[in-house]
Protein backbone atom coordinates (compact mmCIF):
# COMPACT_ATOMS: atom_id res chain seq x y z
CA UNK A 1 0.00 0.00 0.00
CA UNK A 2 1.52 3.19 -1.28
CA UNK A 3 2.31 5.79 1.15
CA UNK A 4 1.40 8.56 -0.88
CA UNK A 5 -2.53 6.83 -0.91
CA UNK A 6 -2.61 6.50 2.78
CA UNK A 7 -1.82 10.64 3.02
CA UNK A 8 -3.77 12.03 -0.15
CA UNK A 9 -7.23 9.62 1.59
CA UNK A 10 -6.61 11.83 4.52
CA UNK A 11 -6.09 15.15 2.84
CA UNK A 12 -9.04 14.80 0.68
CA UNK A 13 -11.44 14.20 3.52
CA UNK A 14 -10.17 17.05 5.40
CA UNK A 15 -10.60 19.67 2.85
CA UNK A 16 -14.35 18.30 2.89
CA UNK A 17 -14.86 18.44 6.19
CA UNK A 18 -14.30 22.20 6.47
CA UNK A 19 -17.45 22.94 4.50
CA UNK A 20 -19.82 20.17 6.07
CA UNK A 21 -19.34 20.12 9.33
CA UNK A 22 -22.11 22.88 10.73
CA UNK A 23 -24.12 19.60 8.66
CA UNK A 24 -22.94 17.60 11.29
CA UNK A 25 -23.45 19.22 14.26
CA UNK A 26 -26.93 19.78 13.53
CA UNK A 27 -27.68 16.33 12.25
CA UNK A 28 -26.06 15.32 15.62
CA UNK A 29 -28.03 17.58 17.97
CA UNK A 30 -31.44 15.94 15.86
CA UNK A 31 -30.61 12.74 16.33
CA UNK A 32 -30.39 13.05 19.92
CA UNK A 33 -33.42 14.89 20.36
CA UNK A 34 -35.69 13.29 21.92
CA UNK A 35 -34.18 9.95 23.17
CA UNK A 36 -36.10 7.25 24.22
CA UNK A 37 -39.01 9.12 24.23
CA UNK A 38 -41.95 8.38 21.88
CA UNK A 39 -42.92 11.06 18.70
CA UNK A 40 -44.91 13.93 19.85
CA UNK A 41 -44.14 13.60 23.75
CA UNK A 42 -40.88 15.65 24.04
CA UNK A 43 -39.96 19.27 23.28
CA UNK A 44 -38.09 19.70 19.81
CA UNK A 45 -36.05 22.69 20.13
CA UNK A 46 -34.42 21.14 16.62
CA UNK A 47 -37.50 21.15 13.79
CA UNK A 48 -36.08 21.19 10.60
CA UNK A 49 -32.68 21.97 9.34
CA UNK A 50 -32.62 25.56 8.49
CA UNK A 51 -34.39 26.13 11.90
CA UNK A 52 -31.83 23.83 13.60
CA UNK A 53 -28.67 26.35 12.10
CA UNK A 54 -30.57 29.43 12.99
CA UNK A 55 -31.27 27.99 16.68
CA UNK A 56 -27.75 26.28 17.12
CA UNK A 57 -25.91 29.87 15.56
CA UNK A 58 -28.25 32.25 17.93
CA UNK A 59 -27.86 30.14 21.29
CA UNK A 60 -24.18 28.94 20.72
CA UNK A 61 -23.17 31.72 18.46
CA UNK A 62 -21.72 31.69 14.98
CA UNK A 63 -18.52 28.98 15.79
CA UNK A 64 -20.86 26.49 17.88
CA UNK A 65 -21.98 25.42 13.95
CA UNK A 66 -18.11 24.55 13.95
CA UNK A 67 -18.14 22.72 17.33
CA UNK A 68 -16.21 19.31 17.36
CA UNK A 69 -14.33 20.42 14.02
CA UNK A 70 -10.67 19.69 15.67
CA UNK A 71 -11.63 15.84 16.17
CA UNK A 72 -13.55 15.44 12.71
CA UNK A 73 -10.48 16.47 10.83
CA UNK A 74 -8.55 13.76 12.76
CA UNK A 75 -11.78 11.04 12.71
CA UNK A 76 -12.18 12.06 8.90
CA UNK A 77 -7.99 12.28 7.96
CA UNK A 78 -7.80 8.79 9.69
CA UNK A 79 -10.66 6.97 8.63
CA UNK A 80 -10.20 7.98 4.53
CA UNK A 81 -6.34 7.36 4.68
CA UNK A 82 -7.29 3.79 5.36
CA UNK A 83 -10.67 3.24 3.75
CA UNK A 84 -9.39 5.45 0.33
CA UNK A 85 -6.35 3.63 0.03
CA UNK A 86 -7.29 0.57 0.60
CA UNK A 87 -10.29 0.83 -2.55
CA UNK A 88 -7.08 2.01 -4.42
CA UNK A 89 -4.94 -0.81 -4.00
CA UNK A 90 -7.73 -3.11 -4.37
CA UNK A 91 -8.74 -1.14 -7.79
CA UNK A 92 -5.21 -0.85 -9.02
CA UNK A 93 -4.61 -5.22 -8.11
CA UNK A 94 -7.63 -5.42 -10.30
CA UNK A 95 -9.21 -7.21 -6.88
CA UNK A 96 -12.48 -5.30 -7.99
CA UNK A 97 -12.65 -7.14 -11.01
CA UNK A 98 -14.18 -9.49 -12.38
CA UNK A 99 -12.58 -11.90 -14.90
CA UNK A 100 -14.15 -10.08 -17.81
CA UNK A 101 -12.21 -6.90 -16.23
CA UNK A 102 -15.80 -5.21 -15.85
CA UNK A 103 -15.83 -3.79 -12.28
CA UNK A 104 -17.90 -5.98 -9.60
CA UNK A 105 -20.27 -3.93 -7.27
CA UNK A 106 -19.57 -6.50 -4.65
CA UNK A 107 -16.24 -7.07 -4.61
CA UNK A 108 -16.34 -2.96 -4.37
CA UNK A 109 -18.85 -3.70 -1.22
CA UNK A 110 -16.46 -6.01 0.21
CA UNK A 111 -13.15 -3.77 -0.06
CA UNK A 112 -15.33 -0.86 0.79
CA UNK A 113 -16.46 -2.71 3.79
CA UNK A 114 -12.87 -3.48 4.79
CA UNK A 115 -11.35 -0.04 4.30
CA UNK A 116 -14.30 1.36 6.76
CA UNK A 117 -13.92 -1.31 9.58
CA UNK A 118 -9.90 -0.73 9.86
CA UNK A 119 -10.59 3.20 9.41
CA UNK A 120 -13.10 3.75 11.97
CA UNK A 121 -11.64 1.11 14.43
CA UNK A 122 -8.27 3.17 14.43
CA UNK A 123 -10.17 6.81 14.19
CA UNK A 124 -13.04 5.74 17.04
CA UNK A 125 -11.72 7.96 19.79
CA UNK A 126 -12.10 10.85 17.52
CA UNK A 127 -15.56 9.94 16.54
CA UNK A 128 -16.97 10.10 20.13
CA UNK A 129 -15.11 12.90 21.45
CA UNK A 130 -16.20 14.96 18.25
CA UNK A 131 -19.73 13.48 18.56
CA UNK A 132 -19.82 14.91 22.60
CA UNK A 133 -18.49 18.04 21.56
CA UNK A 134 -20.71 18.41 18.90
CA UNK A 135 -23.72 17.98 21.34
CA UNK A 136 -22.79 20.21 23.92
CA UNK A 137 -25.25 23.48 23.77
CA UNK A 138 -26.93 26.30 25.76
CA UNK A 139 -29.16 24.84 28.17
CA UNK A 140 -32.40 26.17 26.26
CA UNK A 141 -31.36 23.86 23.30
CA UNK A 142 -29.36 21.01 24.98
CA UNK A 143 -30.16 17.79 23.97
CA UNK A 144 -28.82 14.21 25.04
CA UNK A 145 -26.30 13.76 27.93
CA UNK A 146 -24.15 16.85 28.09
CA UNK A 147 -20.50 16.23 28.72
CA UNK A 148 -17.94 19.37 30.18
CA UNK A 149 -15.11 18.79 27.97
CA UNK A 150 -13.31 22.34 27.09
CA UNK A 151 -11.38 21.07 24.02
CA UNK A 152 -10.52 17.66 22.35
CA UNK A 153 -6.93 17.50 24.12
CA UNK A 154 -9.18 18.34 27.62
CA UNK A 155 -11.69 15.41 26.54
CA UNK A 156 -8.98 12.69 25.61
CA UNK A 157 -7.10 13.41 29.07
CA UNK A 158 -10.32 13.10 30.88
CA UNK A 159 -11.55 10.27 29.17
CA UNK A 160 -8.31 8.33 29.71
CA UNK A 161 -7.50 8.98 33.05
CA UNK A 162 -10.58 7.57 34.10
CA UNK A 163 -10.89 4.78 31.18
CA UNK A 164 -7.74 4.40 30.19
CA UNK A 165 -6.94 2.79 26.57
CA UNK A 166 -10.16 0.71 26.62
CA UNK A 167 -11.75 3.83 27.63
CA UNK A 168 -10.75 5.88 24.64
CA UNK A 169 -11.81 3.09 22.26
CA UNK A 170 -15.20 2.59 24.51
CA UNK A 171 -18.00 1.76 21.34
CA UNK A 172 -15.53 1.61 18.72
CA UNK A 173 -17.24 -2.75 18.21
CA UNK A 174 -20.47 -0.93 17.41
CA UNK A 175 -19.29 1.71 15.01
CA UNK A 176 -17.91 -0.94 13.00
CA UNK A 177 -21.48 -2.04 11.09
CA UNK A 178 -21.75 2.00 10.81
CA UNK A 179 -18.75 1.75 8.93
CA UNK A 180 -19.23 -1.31 6.97
CA UNK A 181 -22.50 -0.66 5.53
CA UNK A 182 -21.44 2.98 4.90
CA UNK A 183 -18.40 2.68 3.20
CA UNK A 184 -18.83 -0.79 1.74
CA UNK A 185 -22.07 1.41 -0.29
CA UNK A 186 -19.83 4.61 -0.64
CA UNK A 187 -16.86 2.88 -2.63
CA UNK A 188 -18.78 -0.01 -4.35
CA UNK A 189 -21.59 2.80 -5.89
CA UNK A 190 -18.63 4.89 -6.33
CA UNK A 191 -15.98 2.45 -8.82
CA UNK A 192 -18.81 0.89 -10.44
CA UNK A 193 -20.66 4.61 -11.22
CA UNK A 194 -17.31 5.73 -12.59
CA UNK A 195 -17.03 2.37 -14.74
CA UNK A 196 -20.35 2.52 -15.96
CA UNK A 197 -20.23 6.47 -16.87
CA UNK A 198 -17.25 6.19 -19.26
CA UNK A 199 -18.42 2.74 -20.35
CA UNK A 200 -21.92 4.11 -22.13
CA UNK A 201 -20.09 7.13 -23.41
CA UNK A 202 -22.28 9.68 -20.33
CA UNK A 203 -19.30 11.32 -18.32
CA UNK A 204 -15.57 11.39 -20.12
CA UNK A 205 -14.24 14.42 -18.36
CA UNK A 206 -12.41 13.26 -15.55
CA UNK A 207 -13.40 15.88 -12.87
CA UNK A 208 -17.03 15.65 -13.65
CA UNK A 209 -16.93 11.81 -14.19
CA UNK A 210 -15.83 11.83 -10.17
CA UNK A 211 -18.40 14.46 -9.55
CA UNK A 212 -21.09 12.70 -10.80
CA UNK A 213 -19.57 9.19 -9.11
CA UNK A 214 -19.20 10.44 -5.77
CA UNK A 215 -22.73 12.62 -5.68
CA UNK A 216 -24.64 8.95 -6.84
CA UNK A 217 -22.05 7.09 -4.16
CA UNK A 218 -23.25 9.61 -1.48
CA UNK A 219 -27.12 9.31 -1.83
CA UNK A 220 -26.52 5.72 -1.23
CA UNK A 221 -24.55 6.15 1.34
CA UNK A 222 -26.81 8.50 3.05
CA UNK A 223 -29.57 6.54 3.11
CA UNK A 224 -27.71 3.14 4.07
CA UNK A 225 -25.68 5.42 6.80
CA UNK A 226 -28.48 6.37 9.23
CA UNK A 227 -29.60 3.99 11.51
CA UNK A 228 -26.53 2.62 12.27
CA UNK A 229 -25.50 6.22 12.42
CA UNK A 230 -28.16 7.10 15.29
CA UNK A 231 -27.07 4.19 16.90
CA UNK A 232 -23.14 5.15 17.00
CA UNK A 233 -24.34 8.71 18.12
CA UNK A 234 -26.18 7.30 21.09
CA UNK A 235 -23.79 5.40 22.34
CA UNK A 236 -21.13 7.64 22.02
CA UNK A 237 -22.79 9.90 23.51
CA UNK A 238 -24.15 8.68 26.17
CA UNK A 239 -23.42 9.34 30.18
CA UNK A 240 -21.36 6.61 32.22
CA UNK A 241 -22.02 5.38 35.51
CA UNK A 242 -19.37 5.22 38.29
CA UNK A 243 -18.37 1.99 37.09
CA UNK A 244 -17.93 3.09 33.69
CA UNK A 245 -21.10 1.33 32.25
CA UNK A 246 -23.22 2.83 29.31
CA UNK A 247 -26.65 4.84 31.33
CA UNK A 248 -29.09 4.08 28.29
CA UNK A 249 -27.29 1.16 26.12
CA UNK A 250 -25.41 -1.66 27.32
CA UNK A 251 -24.13 -2.03 23.37
CA UNK A 252 -24.87 -1.65 19.90
CA UNK A 253 -27.58 -4.60 19.81
CA UNK A 254 -29.75 -2.94 22.48
CA UNK A 255 -29.45 0.26 21.29
CA UNK A 256 -31.32 -0.68 18.09
CA UNK A 257 -33.79 -2.60 19.92
CA UNK A 258 -34.59 0.27 22.75
CA UNK A 259 -34.69 2.73 19.84
CA UNK A 260 -37.19 0.55 17.81
CA UNK A 261 -39.39 -0.05 20.84
CA UNK A 262 -39.74 3.61 22.11
CA UNK A 263 -38.88 5.71 19.21
CA UNK A 264 -40.13 3.54 16.13
CA UNK A 265 -38.53 3.10 12.68
CA UNK A 266 -38.36 7.24 12.94
CA UNK A 267 -36.52 7.15 15.62
CA UNK A 268 -34.11 5.25 13.19
CA UNK A 269 -34.25 7.51 10.53
CA UNK A 270 -33.62 10.76 12.95
CA UNK A 271 -31.36 13.13 11.40
CA UNK A 272 -31.92 11.72 7.71
CA UNK A 273 -31.86 14.95 5.67
CA UNK A 274 -29.38 16.11 7.72
CA UNK A 275 -27.19 12.86 7.08
CA UNK A 276 -28.17 13.21 3.24
CA UNK A 277 -26.89 16.84 3.10
CA UNK A 278 -23.86 16.21 4.86
CA UNK A 279 -23.08 13.26 3.13
CA UNK A 280 -23.98 13.71 -0.52
CA UNK A 281 -21.73 16.81 -0.75
CA UNK A 282 -18.64 15.38 1.85
CA UNK A 283 -18.77 12.28 -0.08
CA UNK A 284 -18.72 14.22 -3.51
CA UNK A 285 -15.75 16.30 -2.05
CA UNK A 286 -13.90 13.31 -0.82
CA UNK A 287 -14.17 11.16 -3.94
CA UNK A 288 -13.50 14.28 -6.38
CA UNK A 289 -10.40 15.71 -4.11
CA UNK A 290 -8.71 12.67 -3.70
CA UNK A 291 -8.65 11.65 -7.51
CA UNK A 292 -7.57 15.36 -8.25
CA UNK A 293 -4.97 14.93 -5.86
CA UNK A 294 -3.92 11.26 -7.31
CA UNK A 295 -4.03 13.11 -10.62
CA UNK A 296 -1.10 15.41 -9.63
CA UNK A 297 0.45 12.73 -8.01
CA UNK A 298 0.85 11.39 -11.24
CA UNK A 299 1.44 14.06 -13.27
CA UNK A 300 4.47 14.66 -11.01
CA UNK A 301 6.02 11.16 -11.32
CA UNK A 302 5.29 11.29 -15.26
CA UNK A 303 7.39 14.63 -15.22
CA UNK A 304 10.07 12.86 -12.80
CA UNK A 305 10.36 9.74 -15.03
CA UNK A 306 11.13 12.09 -18.19
CA UNK A 307 13.06 14.58 -16.66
Amino acid sequence: MATSDFVLGGLASVGATFFTNPIEVVKTRIQLQGELAARGSYVEPYKGIVQAFITVAKNDGMMGLQKGLAPALYFQFIINSFRLSIYTNAMENHWMHKKNGEVSFSLGLMWGAIGGIVGSYFSSPFFMIKTQLQSQAAKEIAVGHQHAHKSMSGALKEIYSKGGIVGLWRGSLSALPRAAVGSGAQIATFGKTKSLLMEYDLVHQPTLNSFCSGLIAGSLMSVAITPPDVISTRLYNQGLDAQGRGLYYKGWLDCFVKILRTEGIYGMYKGFWANYLRIAPHSTLVLLFFDELIAVREKYKLGDASS
